[in-house]
Protein backbone atom coordinates (compact mmCIF):
# COMPACT_ATOMS: atom_id res chain seq x y z
CA UNK A 1 0.00 0.00 0.00
CA UNK A 2 1.51 3.31 -0.98
CA UNK A 3 2.43 5.64 1.84
CA UNK A 4 0.73 9.04 1.84
CA UNK A 5 2.73 12.02 3.04
CA UNK A 6 0.78 14.95 4.44
CA UNK A 7 2.54 18.32 4.08
CA UNK A 8 3.44 19.77 7.44
CA UNK A 9 2.06 23.26 8.05
CA UNK A 10 4.81 25.64 9.07
CA UNK A 11 3.85 28.39 11.51
CA UNK A 12 6.08 31.40 11.28
CA UNK A 13 6.02 33.78 14.25
CA UNK A 14 6.88 37.19 12.93
CA UNK A 15 7.79 40.10 15.20
CA UNK A 16 5.31 42.93 15.33
CA UNK A 17 6.32 45.70 13.01
CA UNK A 18 6.47 49.00 14.86
CA UNK A 19 5.06 51.94 13.00
CA UNK A 20 5.73 55.58 13.61
CA UNK A 21 2.88 57.93 14.42
CA UNK A 22 2.73 61.56 13.36
CA UNK A 23 2.42 64.18 16.06
CA UNK A 24 1.98 67.95 15.98
CA UNK A 25 3.42 70.25 18.63
CA UNK A 26 3.00 73.85 19.75
CA UNK A 27 5.65 75.48 21.96
CA UNK A 28 5.92 78.96 23.43
CA UNK A 29 9.14 79.71 25.31
CA UNK A 30 10.79 82.63 27.03
CA UNK A 31 13.22 82.80 25.45
CA UNK A 32 14.39 79.70 23.53
CA UNK A 33 13.84 75.94 23.29
CA UNK A 34 15.01 72.77 21.60
CA UNK A 35 12.86 69.61 21.51
CA UNK A 36 14.29 66.11 21.13
CA UNK A 37 12.72 62.67 20.78
CA UNK A 38 14.83 59.75 21.99
CA UNK A 39 17.86 62.02 21.89
CA UNK A 40 17.31 63.27 18.34
CA UNK A 41 16.37 66.89 17.68
CA UNK A 42 12.93 67.37 16.12
CA UNK A 43 12.63 71.16 16.51
CA UNK A 44 14.51 74.27 17.56
CA UNK A 45 13.29 77.79 18.20
CA UNK A 46 13.65 79.73 14.95
CA UNK A 47 14.38 83.01 16.75
CA UNK A 48 17.94 83.19 18.17
CA UNK A 49 18.10 83.58 21.93
CA UNK A 50 20.28 86.66 21.45
CA UNK A 51 17.35 88.49 19.82
CA UNK A 52 15.97 91.09 22.23
CA UNK A 53 12.46 90.13 23.36
CA UNK A 54 12.62 86.85 21.45
CA UNK A 55 9.06 85.82 22.25
CA UNK A 56 7.33 83.58 19.73
CA UNK A 57 5.38 80.34 19.37
CA UNK A 58 6.54 77.47 17.17
CA UNK A 59 4.32 74.82 15.58
CA UNK A 60 5.78 71.71 13.96
CA UNK A 61 5.25 67.99 13.32
CA UNK A 62 7.40 64.95 13.99
CA UNK A 63 7.18 61.17 13.79
CA UNK A 64 7.87 58.76 16.63
CA UNK A 65 7.16 55.20 17.71
CA UNK A 66 5.64 54.71 21.14
CA UNK A 67 6.97 54.59 23.75
CA UNK A 68 9.34 57.50 23.31
CA UNK A 69 11.11 60.06 25.47
CA UNK A 70 10.66 63.78 24.93
CA UNK A 71 13.57 65.94 26.00
CA UNK A 72 13.09 69.70 26.12
CA UNK A 73 15.94 72.18 26.55
CA UNK A 74 14.64 75.59 27.61
CA UNK A 75 16.79 78.68 28.08
CA UNK A 76 16.23 82.21 29.27
CA UNK A 77 18.51 84.86 27.79
CA UNK A 78 21.43 85.99 29.95
CA UNK A 79 24.39 88.10 28.90
CA UNK A 80 26.90 86.08 30.92
CA UNK A 81 27.13 83.90 34.01
CA UNK A 82 25.91 86.69 36.27
CA UNK A 83 22.45 85.68 35.07
CA UNK A 84 21.66 89.31 34.20
CA UNK A 85 20.63 91.15 31.08
CA UNK A 86 21.07 94.79 30.01
CA UNK A 87 24.17 94.88 32.18
CA UNK A 88 25.43 98.34 33.21
CA UNK A 89 22.37 100.09 31.79
CA UNK A 90 19.32 101.53 33.45
CA UNK A 91 17.47 98.32 32.56
CA UNK A 92 19.90 95.92 34.27
CA UNK A 93 17.88 93.02 35.63
CA UNK A 94 17.43 89.29 36.02
CA UNK A 95 15.38 87.92 33.15
CA UNK A 96 12.56 85.48 33.76
CA UNK A 97 11.76 82.28 31.90
CA UNK A 98 8.83 79.96 31.30
CA UNK A 99 7.70 77.45 28.68
CA UNK A 100 4.36 75.95 27.71
CA UNK A 101 3.68 73.28 25.09
CA UNK A 102 1.28 70.67 23.85
CA UNK A 103 1.52 67.64 21.56
CA UNK A 104 -1.38 66.14 19.63
CA UNK A 105 -1.77 63.00 17.55
CA UNK A 106 -2.86 62.83 13.91
CA UNK A 107 -6.51 62.82 14.98
CA UNK A 108 -6.06 66.07 16.87
CA UNK A 109 -6.30 64.47 20.30
CA UNK A 110 -4.03 65.90 22.97
CA UNK A 111 -1.32 63.41 23.92
CA UNK A 112 1.05 65.50 26.04
CA UNK A 113 0.95 68.88 27.74
CA UNK A 114 3.46 70.70 29.90
CA UNK A 115 2.47 70.19 33.54
CA UNK A 116 3.71 68.85 36.86
CA UNK A 117 4.11 65.32 35.40
CA UNK A 118 7.40 66.38 33.82
CA UNK A 119 10.80 66.16 35.45
CA UNK A 120 13.04 69.20 35.08
CA UNK A 121 16.70 69.62 35.98
CA UNK A 122 18.26 73.09 36.17
CA UNK A 123 21.81 73.20 34.78
CA UNK A 124 22.43 76.94 35.07
CA UNK A 125 21.41 78.97 38.11
CA UNK A 126 22.47 82.61 38.41
CA UNK A 127 22.78 84.82 40.25
CA UNK A 128 22.70 82.77 43.45
CA UNK A 129 22.15 86.03 45.33
CA UNK A 130 19.49 88.25 43.78
CA UNK A 131 21.29 91.32 45.14
CA UNK A 132 23.57 90.94 42.12
CA UNK A 133 20.85 92.67 40.14
CA UNK A 134 21.62 95.90 41.99
CA UNK A 135 25.41 95.80 41.54
CA UNK A 136 26.74 98.78 39.57
CA UNK A 137 29.49 96.67 38.01
CA UNK A 138 28.39 93.02 38.22
CA UNK A 139 31.10 90.44 37.55
CA UNK A 140 30.28 86.76 37.25
CA UNK A 141 31.65 84.79 40.18
CA UNK A 142 32.37 87.83 42.33
CA UNK A 143 30.48 89.25 45.28
CA UNK A 144 26.78 88.54 45.08
CA UNK A 145 27.06 87.43 41.44
CA UNK A 146 27.97 83.79 42.02
CA UNK A 147 26.48 81.02 39.90
CA UNK A 148 26.00 77.25 39.68
CA UNK A 149 26.55 75.47 36.34
CA UNK A 150 26.52 71.79 35.41
CA UNK A 151 26.81 69.98 32.08
CA UNK A 152 23.96 68.15 30.38
CA UNK A 153 23.99 64.57 31.71
CA UNK A 154 24.89 62.08 28.99
CA UNK A 155 21.80 60.48 27.47
CA UNK A 156 19.38 62.37 29.70
CA UNK A 157 16.84 62.53 26.85
CA UNK A 158 16.80 58.77 26.11
CA UNK A 159 14.87 55.82 27.52
CA UNK A 160 17.89 54.20 29.19
CA UNK A 161 18.61 57.21 31.39
CA UNK A 162 17.79 56.94 35.09
CA UNK A 163 16.00 60.17 35.98
CA UNK A 164 14.63 58.90 39.28
CA UNK A 165 16.59 61.57 41.15
CA UNK A 166 15.35 64.47 39.04
CA UNK A 167 12.89 66.92 40.60
CA UNK A 168 9.43 67.41 39.19
CA UNK A 169 8.71 70.50 37.13
CA UNK A 170 7.63 73.68 38.87
CA UNK A 171 4.32 75.00 37.56
CA UNK A 172 3.49 78.68 37.12
CA UNK A 173 0.46 80.71 36.19
CA UNK A 174 0.12 82.86 33.12
CA UNK A 175 0.18 85.92 35.37
CA UNK A 176 3.53 84.87 36.82
CA UNK A 177 5.16 84.24 33.42
CA UNK A 178 3.40 87.08 31.61
CA UNK A 179 3.66 85.54 28.11
CA UNK A 180 4.00 87.97 25.24
CA UNK A 181 4.10 87.76 21.45
CA UNK A 182 3.00 84.46 19.95
CA UNK A 183 1.30 83.00 22.99
CA UNK A 184 -2.20 84.11 21.97
CA UNK A 185 -1.70 82.70 18.46
CA UNK A 186 -2.18 79.17 19.83
CA UNK A 187 -5.34 77.58 21.17
CA UNK A 188 -3.94 75.83 24.21
CA UNK A 189 -5.33 72.64 25.70
CA UNK A 190 -6.96 73.19 29.06
CA UNK A 191 -4.34 71.11 30.86
CA UNK A 192 -1.29 72.88 29.41
CA UNK A 193 0.60 74.82 32.09
CA UNK A 194 3.76 76.89 32.24
CA UNK A 195 6.69 74.95 33.65
CA UNK A 196 10.25 75.88 34.62
CA UNK A 197 12.80 75.37 37.34
CA UNK A 198 12.23 76.42 40.97
CA UNK A 199 12.77 80.13 40.25
CA UNK A 200 11.67 81.97 37.12
CA UNK A 201 14.50 84.48 37.47
CA UNK A 202 17.44 82.41 38.70
CA UNK A 203 16.86 79.19 36.73
CA UNK A 204 18.37 79.99 33.34
CA UNK A 205 18.76 76.61 31.61
CA UNK A 206 16.24 73.86 32.27
CA UNK A 207 16.21 70.28 30.94
CA UNK A 208 12.75 68.68 31.04
CA UNK A 209 11.85 65.10 30.13
CA UNK A 210 8.81 62.81 29.93
CA UNK A 211 8.18 59.29 28.61
CA UNK A 212 5.16 58.98 26.30
CA UNK A 213 3.69 55.49 26.55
Amino acid sequence: MPRIFTPTALMLVLPAIATADTFSADVWADNWFEMRVNGEQVAEDSVPITTERSFNAESFTFEAERPFVIGLVAKDFIENDTGLEYIRTGRQQMGDGGVIFQIKDAAGETVVVSNSDWQCLVTHTAPLDKNCEDESDPVAGEGSCTFDISAEPDGWDTADFDASGWPMADVYTSAQVDPKMGYDDVTWSSGAEFIWGPDLEQSNIVLCRLTVE
